[in-house]
């Protein structure tokens, strides 16, 4: 299995949503023996669901989110996971700083940097920002933000990436 990892501050409303979209994407693409999970940086709304309105959104696509709680990201996560999705720069670097070592820092990526329009561009431009503190556009924004990235993550996982041992 390979396995993934989407993360940001609350794991409530961008990490979330990845990780659902993710997974339906994956399912869409016929591509099998892919888990994906979502988690957060802080502690912050450990235990909560997922944002009314990033619930909504995910719910007008048909995708079930009730069963989503945030939990936190810890160093040991490093282990049972492939590859670590950052959703903005500030995650980045925690995620980074957390690794217990560099091969496990090598596993931190910017979702971002999988969408062909600014895969090039340095880390600020990679950043989806959070859309907790706006309304439903800004959800709506951070939802085509992180789709843009589908087609250059399927294909990575696809073609580049190897399984952790199970």
């Amino acid at each position: 299995m390979f396995r993934i990892t989407a993360v940001c501050t609350g794991n409530i409303c961008r990490s979330p949503m990845a990780e659902y979209l993710i997974r339906t994407e994956l399912e869409a693409a016929g591509v099998d023996g892919v888990v994906v999970s979502s988690s957060a940086v802080s502690e912050w709304e450990i235990g909560n669901p997922i944002d009314a309105r990033a619930g909504a959104l995910l719910d007008r696509q048909g995708i079930d989110t009730t069963g989503h709680v945030a939990r936190q990201f810890d160093a040991s996560d490093f282990e049972r996971t492939d590859l670590v999705l950052a959703l903005d720069t500030d995650h980045y670097a925690a995620l980074r700083q957390l690794a217990p070592s560099p091969e496990d820092a090598e596993k931190v990526r910017m979702l971002r940097s999988f969408d062909p329009d600014v895969s090039e561009a340095g880390l600020s431009a990679q950043g989806i920002y959070d859309p907790w503190f706006g309304d439903e556009g800004d959800f709506e924004t951070a939802h085509r933000l992180i789709m843009a990235a589908m087609p250059g993550l399927i294909q990575y996982i696809r073609s580049s990436a190897r399984p952790a041992d199970s």
